[in-house]
């Protein structure tokens, strides 16, 4: 028989994270807007934007090992408990016109290691909270979700101009608290399946785990060449971000509304790829070609489709869409069902942040290309390197990666 998925764990956990992911996204986006408006200028934003980012080079690589160690499960709510109060205090300065950037930047940067440290932990317990045989539905259901929070960027837009930053942030805070209560309902699978928490824990050990981490991701060599082309598609993925909206304005008037009129499309392909996933278990044997199709697809899709008329840039937007969930299904449910759970936080602190360096060296690489090149080159050179690097890398590894993808999760 089918095991049950929605399991009273899974279902807390699902609930808490669309809280979470609800109302990051609409204080996210507004506090990007306040920092525009608030300093009207571009070099604070971009500093603004750098210190949210750096932690998430360094802490997913430094707190892996300490997500095998200790409870990922306490580890998730306490941190949900301090974005509670962050967002609060926050929320309370502005409102007591009391903000100044320095206070907001080092706030900044302490929300973005909380957020990265966040995402090893939930990355590393999520999975222990799936039963046997519901991976591929339980991730298509998270992708789901995580593509759901853009139709939350016109609503924290509205909703900023009409009450400013602060109330928003307050209400953040208090999505961010029921979350934490949810989570700490879950039961402590960890102590079910023995996983090693330790009462004291030195230094010699923690490298002596990060090294353990590192020999393991090399010697699972199918995992390895994903890792490395997953920092290929983040690579190409912060070079189309950097380039895409930018190419909109500078080729169309109100190009920045037609811009997202075109990506609304891919938003809409990835929540019906998100349905069929739920719904259709892809063949066992034919996930490996199935993926290398799709990797290949999207890099010349993405590589073309801003030649083409409008039209048929919103069938390729559709087609990146779910042409990329079914991506993120057939990687994400193979890989954290293929590695051990006392192996988790170093494998996803590990990939996190080397997805993070590739999506960096990307933004600067392309924003220095375009001074040079057409934006719609430009792109195009960055696509077909990923088209070329799915070949060699994934197509290369088949006998290593096949084993991992080719299962029934």
């Amino acid at each position: 028989m089918q095991n049950k998925l929605w399991t009273k764990d899974f279902t807390t956990i699902t609930l808490g994270s669309v809280v979470s992911m609800m109302g990051n996204s609409i204080a996210g986006f507004a506090m990007s807007l306040f920092v525009l408006d608030y300093m009207e200028s571009t070099l604070l934003y971009a500093i603004y934007i750098f210190l949210y980012t750096l932690p998430q080079i360094a802490a997913p690589v430094i707190s892996g090992p300490l997500m095998d160690r200790f409870s990922r499960r306490r580890t998730i709510y306490t941190l949900d408990f301090c974005s509670t109060f962050m967002y609060l205090a926050l929320g309370a300065l502005i409102f007591l016109d009391a903000f100044n950037f320095g206070v907001f930047a080092a706030a900044t940067f302490v929300i973005g290691t909380i957020n990265s440290v966040y995402m090893v932990a939930f990355e590393s317990f999520y999975p222990m909270l799936i039963t046997e045989g519901n991976y591929s539905k339980a991730y298509s259901i998270s992708g789901t979700l995580q593509t759901m929070t853009f139709f939350m960027l016109p609503l924290a837009t509205l909703a900023y101009n009409a009450f400013g930053l602060a109330p928003l942030l307050i209400v953040n805070s208090v999505f961010f608290l029921i979350a934490a209560i949810c989570e700490t309902k879950i039961s402590d699978v960890e102590a079910g399946k023995k996983l090693s928490q330790v009462s004291s824990y030195n230094t010699k050990a923690y490298f002596s785990d990060m090294k353990d981490g590192i020999k393991y991701l090399v010697s699972e060599k199918g995992l390895f060449a994903v890792t490395v082309y997953f920092m290929v598609i983040s690579f190409v993925g912060g070079a189309s971000q950097v380039i895409t909206l930018p190419w909109f304005k500078a080729s169309f008037e109100n190009g920045e509304y037609l811009y997202m009129f075109v990506s609304i499309f891919s938003v809409i392909g990835r929540s019906l790829g998100g349905l069929i996933h739920y719904k259709v278990q892809l063949p066992a044997q034919k996930k490996f070609g199935i993926a290398l199709f799709v990797y290949v697809s999207i890099a010349l899709v993405e590589a073309f489709y801003l030649y083409a008329p409008l039209a048929i840039m919103q069938l390729g937007s559709f087609i990146i869409g779910i042409l990329g969930v079914t991506s993120y299904n057939i990687r994400v449910s193979a890989t954290q069902s293929h590695v051990p759970d006392h192996l988790k936080g170093r494998f996803n602190g590990a990939f996190f942040m080397l997805n993070t360096v590739g999506t960096l060296s990307g933004e600067l690489l392309s924003g220095v290309l375009s001074e040079f090149i057409p934006m719609r080159a430009t792109l195009m050179v960055f696509m077909l390197f990923s088209a070329v690097s799915a070949l060699i890398i994934i197509g290369g590894n088949k006998k290593h990666i096949a084993p991992i993808y080719n299962r029934n999760v």
